[in-house]
């Protein structure tokens, strides 16, 4: 799991630092059994070469001038009894010589007090070199962590006939291989740190090169946006599949690009839909009772009646009722769809917020302030309908019954920022009305077009102010606009 949670560039430079440690452990291992093979290989040729040499030099001395005795196996110590010494001292061997029979005759090595087992041969032996081919058996054996070899075969006289048994111990002496082993592993040990500080930079530079382009992709990638114009890659002298990669994205770009314009389209699209049906619902109220108004004075209508001027009076102001509803559903829509523009004049915050209470005559709104001067930069006309609507939404919520009380209050927030306060202790806000409380068109009161909130949260997010809420059923909404000074 830990690997996979490494970075390409660090994978890259593992990996080829890995490989070249395991050609490293690898040739050394070959090197060790190579070594192994050659030694064995070298000492069973000596020992056959060196045993062929001092049976040839055996059968000149008893085939010699100089040999008086019969060769026979009883006449093998006298024969030899001066001259294996010196055959022993040529060839830098020990040698022994046993009868047929495997009961030691002489030995080379001086002042020889041999035990048991020096002085009979195994039954095991004596088998082995009677029934092979080659009449010939080599035990190879480990005393005192030194490896022995001891060859077994027969000697034979002129007709061919075995008189006695050759013995030749021979002890691997391996410095010789060891010191060239320890050279050879000493030099390759050096080589391959060359290789590894080698292959290091290739790494490094290698894994730098491939992920340049990755990392260069990746870093458009996370800055990628829907609702933005996203830049494409361009990118030379790359591998394959990086240039496959690299087109993959600018083909993707290219594909959101068209995507979002289709989305932006469709989007302004069905908002239009929806303001146009909000706008038909919203007019379409008032007109019905205007239409009723005037089928019912057509109905009526008596120029005699002496109450004609009262009931024309009366019809006359319904109408103008339901015009003047009609004209405040039309300026909401127009205050909704117009954005704020961001005139940033410097304001006593303050100041601006009384001034948009003063056209309230309400006794239970209260106004207070951290201080008297509290300078940001904001829109003047904004910033008095940002309070007007909170201020009226407060008033819409009340009950007369709970002992109404709105409080306003304009004060300091961290970050050098201003924050106003608008609580009221009316009805408050249901749980499941809570996430929809800023969306056009919501509204929970009978009356009103419910943009308020939602053209108060457009003018504040434009000025990267932030609008939320806290509220308790049955006991009041408390609203907190924070916007910056400058």
């Amino acid at each position: 799991m830990r690997l996979k949670k490494l970075s390409l560039r660090t994978r890259i430079f593992i990996a080829m630092i890995l490989l070249v440690l395991l050609a490293s452990v690898l040739v050394a291992y070959v090197a060790i059994y190579q070594y192994k093979g050659e030694r064995e290989d070298y000492h069973t040729e000596r020992l056959a070469n060196k045993e062929d040499n001092i049976k040839t030099h055996i059968n000149r001395v008893l085939n010699g001038r100089n040999n008086t005795w019969e060769v026979t196996t009883e006449n093998i110590p006298l024969i030899f009894k001066e001259e294996l010494s010196n055959i022993a001292d040529i060839h830098e061997l020990q040698i022994n010589l046993y009868d047929l029979e495997g009961s030691l005759l002489i030995s080379s090595k001086a002042n020889l007090k041999p035990d048991q087992k020096d002085k009979c041969l195994e039954a095991e032996i004596l088998n082995a070199i009677s029934n092979t081919a080659s009449h010939r058996y080599v035990d190879k054996h480990v005393e005192n962590g030194e490896t022995f070899q001891s060859s077994y075969s027969y000697i034979l006289d002129s007709k061919f006939k075995p008189i006695a048994i050759i013995n030749l111990p021979y002890l691997e002496n391996d410095d010789i291989f060891s010191n060239e082993l320890n050279q050879f592993l000493v030099r390759i040990g050096y080589a391959y740190l060359l290789i590894l500080i080698m292959a290091i930079t290739i790494a490094f530079v290698l894994s730098k090169y491939i992920t340049k382009t990755i990392k260069a992709i990746s870093d458009k990638i996370n800055t990628t946006r829907l609702e933005k114009r996203n830049e494409r890659i361009e990118v030379e002298d790359t591998s394959e599949e990086i240039s496959t990669l690299v087109n993959s994205y600018n083909s993707m770009i290219d594909q959101l690009e068209e995507s979002a314009v289709k989305l932006a389209t469709s989007e302004r699209e069905q908002a239009w839909r929806e303001m146009a049906k909000q706008v038909a619902h919203e007019i379409k109220n008032p007109l019905t009772p205007m239409r009723l108004t005037v089928q019912n004075f057509q109905r009526k209508f008596d120029p005699n009646d002496p109450n004609i001027h009262s009931k024309l009076a009366e019809y006359s102001k319904t109408l103008i009722q339901q015009i003047d509803t009609m004209s405040s559903i039309a300026s909401a829509f127009s205050n909704f769809a117009k954005m704020p523009a961001q005139q940033n004049e410097t304001l006593n915050v303050p100041k601006i917020v009384k001034l948009a209470l003063d056209i309230f005559n309400e006794d239970y709104i209260v106004f207070t302030s951290d201080s008297e001067e509290i300078i940001a930069k904001f829109d003047r006309t904004q910033l008095i309908r940002v309070v007007t609507n909170l201020v009226k939404n407060a008033i819409q919520a009340i009950s007369e019954d709970n002992g109404p009380e709105i409080l306003v209050h304009v004060g300091n927030a961290p970050d050098n920022q201003v924050v106003i306060t608008v609580s009221d202790n009316g009805s408050g806000v249901s749980d499941e009305y809570k996430s929809k409380i800023f969306e056009p068109k919501f509204t929970t009161k009978t009356s009103g077009m419910g943009l308020g909130l939602a053209m108060v949260k457009n003018i504040v997010e434009t000025y990267n102010g932030t609008i939320t809420f806290e509220s308790i059923k049955n006991k009041g909404t408390t609203f907190r606009v924070v916007f910056p000074r400058v």
